[in-house]
């Protein structure tokens, strides 16, 4: 097993939300630490937390390197780890979630609801955020104003936004046509306000939006605003 995948016992059970390093040496010193089913007398002992067997309070420890969470993001909250004077999606998080050190893979507009994939792989993160991958974003949106067939034309051509930027062409759906519409709309990029952007180039307004799938990994509808859960295996190996 290679180097890089020890880890000191202490850093590792504070990584998995089990107390701070302190209250980690008090239970050490109690000895309700313990490795391999002998019983642990120091911190800084390295282990290796893939095949190791480490029990705390007689509780074996399951180790995850990486977390993967689904929320449906309420409006009034940033799509950022933490900001100085406004709520933050990760001010959501139970302290266990919290340790793992997530981040939203992507920005949802403070007034925006729906799926928000919260992570510490990095990797992953890029791979799905990539300009050059072109993933499929789908949005429910409400709009003020009637939504035609030449919208539906006009997105499935690519529209040019305010600055002179010429979308990526766009599936935009009609739900229902009225003074106030509703659509569906999916997207392969993520400009800054796109959707609002596509539509007021249209000479239209989002009065609503919510973000229903990204790449494979779709909005539980269980989920209401503000609640989330980990992805499932399945999910997590779609989106891997």
């Amino acid at each position: 097993m290679a180097e890089k995948e020890k880890l000191r016992l202490d850093k590792l059970l504070t990584h998995m939300g089990l107390g701070t390093r302190k209250e980690i040496k008090k239970l050490i010193k109690a000895k309700q630490v313990v490795i391999n089913g002998a019983v642990a007398n120091d911190p800084g002992v390295h282990v290796y937390p893939k095949s190791d067997i480490i029990e705390v309070q007689g509780e074996v420890i399951e180790y995850r390197e990486y977390i993967y969470l689904m929320l449906n993001k309420p409006q009034g909250f940033l799509s950022a780890t933490e900001d100085a004077s406004e709520k933050v999606v990760l001010d959501l998080l139970e302290q266990k979630y919290q340790t793992f050190d997530p981040f939203p893979v992507g920005r949802l507009d403070r007034d925006t609801e729906g799926l928000l994939l919260l992570t510490n792989n990095g990797k992953l993160a890029h791979q799905l955020l990539s300009p050059k991958k072109h993933v499929p974003k789908t949005y429910y949106a409400l709009i003020q104003g009637v939504v035609t067939e030449k919208d539906v034309e006009a997105f499935g051509r690519g529209v040019k936004l305010e600055d002179g930027y010429q979308t990526m062409p766009g599936h935009l759906k009609i739900l229902r046509s009225d003074l106030e519409s509703e659509i569906e709309l999916t997207i392969y990029e993520g400009k800054y306000h796109q959707v609002k952007r596509m539509f007021e180039s249209v000479e239209k307004k989002v009065t609503f939006l919510k973000r229903l799938s990204m790449g494979p990994l779709v909005l539980d509808p269980e989920l209401k605003p503000g609640e989330y859960r980990e992805l499932t295996e399945e999910e997590i190996g779609l989106l891997l």
